[in-house]
């Protein structure tokens, strides 16, 4: 079954729908790859999967290790190379609200974390640099 389908728009945007929701994605070039940058591009949404998928998998060990983790905030920071043009490095920042994880605790989600579908999907050259702050 087809998961999503993609049309390109012009001017270097795409609008993907999701068949089963029929929610949407918009895409947009970047300002430094001749687009106008209004939107995320799939470079950014390559990185940003990552950070959805970790924190999705985290929530579902803690649902399981009944651990509170709403709240916890990822930032993602895209670091792209020139020659040949893609992502070099993406780092990803957990800011855990005020919580006072045990060491278990800390252990179950920084191994969800790090072994997330995306994060196992993408190429060994890609450097994930992943930072947790309690």
């Amino acid at each position: 079954m087809i998961t999503s389908q993609i049309t390109y728009l012009g001017d270097l945007r795409t609008e993907s729908t999701h068949i089963a929701s029929h929610s949407k994605i918009t895409t947009d070039a970047p300002v430094d790859n001749h687009g106008r940058g209004e939107a995320f591009s799939p470079t950014d949404l390559m990185c940003n999967a990552l950070g959805c998928c970790m924190l999705t998998i985290m929530g579902i060990a803690a649902n399981t290790h009944h651990i509170q983790l709403t709240g916890t905030k990822v930032n993602i920071t895209k670091m792209m190379q020139s020659k040949p043009r893609k992502v070099a490095e993406i780092k990803v920042d957990f800011i855990f609200p005020p919580n006072n994880f045990s060491d278990k605790e800390k252990h179950i989600l920084e191994h969800a974390a790090k072994t997330c579908p995306v994060a196992l999907s993408l190429h060994p050259d890609l450097l994930q640099t992943i930072t947790f702050s309690y």
